[in-house]
């Protein structure tokens, strides 16, 4: 009898939980026994071992032979594990002598070949790989993925026997190393291209210094979209930490990581169409949604009261805590979600509330497909008006004239300009309070957005006018703390809650109809 042990990784969430494969050939009937909970597609590893094994001009033992996957409770869904246990096969019928398996770990999808095929999730593998100091074997398909982390022993194989080679030293591998790429980022269009809307851009810069969820509303046709798509191109850059945190969201949803840009926010457009699940995530063996692939980047919602009501009620949470908790009957599972809120919609269900082709009635229902909780959550209400025709085709003449190009006016629209100033005003606010203004609970709220007792009733009377709760009234002080860090104001004035309370127009906008 004969019994090896290989190490490898699931995935549970962003982790990489350990497994432990034990291989033991037993005289006996021929037959392969896989136990330890694993889901069909493990299961189906048996014939995919077999052939690539015999291909190979392996040894396929006639005994019988029990792999036992632990720990047991722990359930394991996928095709990496093919590499371990066929390494486990191998050793175990002693085809592979004086050989310290213990100082590796196996993953990687087997071909009927016997060549290695790339698998989900190899980065938070090689995360947790780098704390085991243990040397991680995987798929060529995965190796620069793998080899952002950057303190990992990583080596890549092409193939089964690519790996036997390597571990009887006739034919070592070498550490993969990250190839020296210049980083790329992909623009997201330049703030200057927007005619106008300079309340808009005002509202953009205040949501991308103090990281505010944002809602545009107007009429068609006023560049509600475009002043989304223009947010990440005024956002600091990505540390490296955070970067990796969502690159192991993307791959273990299985999307590729592209060494050249990895490093740039994400941002995902979800069409209104999508249901709760492919929204914050699920399944049987729950994967990551649109609010996880977003962390650290833009969540988009264009055409808000589309979404079902259900299906935006699903985010309250998640903004409020940055993790999603997805849980079955068998385990749970914590996605990250720390992205920021930007969404757009009409005020009406025709595109225009002063088109008169929808009664205040009407208006009123379609804006109440977003609940109220939900539009608590929102800090910045930005209505996006129709512009002067005359004025727009003024403002395009002057951007295109050589002589007026490079004025101090133009310039200063450009996003280069608004990306230093929010840069500036999170420097002051991680000096201050170690974080941004977005994440100050309400102790920090009372240390850091003090009001005199003036300014304390004018905010107070304010939100009593427009109805709202005490939850409106923190993330109120926060915008205004935002602002007044852009000003480079030690303390919150009566003109930063002014601006404040100045977008928060969709909540006057429903006190109006509702008059």
């Amino acid at each position: 009898m004969s019994l090896a042990v290989v190490y490898t990784r699931a995935n549970l969430g962003i982790d990489a939980p350990l497994v432990t494969i034990e291989v033991h050939l037993s005289n006996g009937l021929p037959a392969f026994n896989l136990v330890g909970l694993p889901e069909t597609t493990v299961k189906e590893s048996r014939d995919r071992v077999r052939s690539a094994l015999i291909n190979s001009e392996f040894e396929f033992p006639s005994k019988r032979i029990t792999v036992n996957m632990a720990p047991a409770d722990l359930p394991k869904g996928g095709s990496r594990f093919d590499l371990a246990i066929a390494i486990g096969i191998i050793k175990a019928s002693e085809q592979l002598k004086n050989v310290d398996l213990s100082a590796y770990e196996f993953v990687g999808e087997l071909a009927l070949s016997g060549e290695l095929r790339a698998i989900k999730g190899a980065l938070p593998m090689a995360f947790a790989a780098e704390k085991s100091n243990r040397q991680l074997i995987l798929p060529d398909a995965n190796a620069q993925e793998a080899a952002l982390v950057r303190q990992a022993d990583v080596i890549a194989a092409n193939s089964l026997m690519a790996v036997y080679l390597h571990l009887n030293k006739k034919k070592v591998l070498p550490f993969v190393q990250l190839l020296d790429h210049h980083t790329h980022r992909e623009r997201y269009g330049d703030m200057a291209d927007i005619i106008g809307q300079d309340h808009a851009k005002r509202a953009l810069e205040i949501a991308a210094s103090g990281k505010h969820n944002i809602l545009f509303f107007g009429p068609a046709g006023t560049g509600k979209s475009m002043l989304a798509d223009r947010l990440l191109s005024i956002m600091p850059d990505l540390d490296e930490r955070d970067a990796l945190q969502s690159a192991c969201v993307r791959s273990i949803a299985g999307e590729e990581i592209n060494t050249e840009n990895w490093q740039q926010r994400p941002f995902r457009q979800p069409h209104h169409t999508c249901s709760s699940a492919a929204l914050v995530g699920g399944g049987t063996y729950p994967k990551p949604g649109e609010i996880s692939l977003a962390h650290k980047g833009v969540l988009f919602l264009d055409e808000l009261p589309e979404y079902g009501r259900h299906i935006l009620d699903v985010l309250r949470e998640p903004l409020e805590t940055g993790q999603i908790h997805l849980s079955r009957a068998a385990f749970k599972v914590t996605y990250p979600c720390d992205f920021q809120l930007v969404c757009a919609m009409n005020p009406s269900p025709t595109g225009d509330i002063n088109d008169n082709r929808a009664t205040p009635d009407q208006v009123l229902r379609y804006l109440n497909r977003i609940s109220g909780p939900f539009l608590d959550r929102i800090d910045l209400q930005v209505h996006v008006p129709k512009i002067n025709l005359t004025n727009m085709l003024q403002e395009q003449s002057d951007s295109t004239d050589p002589a007026k190009a490079n004025d101090g006016n133009n310039s200063a629209r450009n996003s280069e300009h608004f990306k230093q100033a929010v840069v500036q005003s999170q420097k002051r606010q991680l000096n201050r309070q170690g974080k941004l203004n977005q994440y100050l609970n309400n102790k920090e709220i009372a240390n850091y957005c003090w009001l005199s007792h003036s300014n304390h009733a004018f905010l107070t009377a304010a939100l009593e006018h427009l109805q709202l709760s005490m939850r409106a009234y923190h993330r109120t002080l926060k915008v205004a703390r935002t602002i007044a860090d852009l000003d480079d104001c030690e303390s919150i004035e009566k003109l930063h809650l002014a601006e404040a309370l100045g977008f928060r127009s969709f909540d006057q906008l429903l006190q109006e109809l509702k008059a």
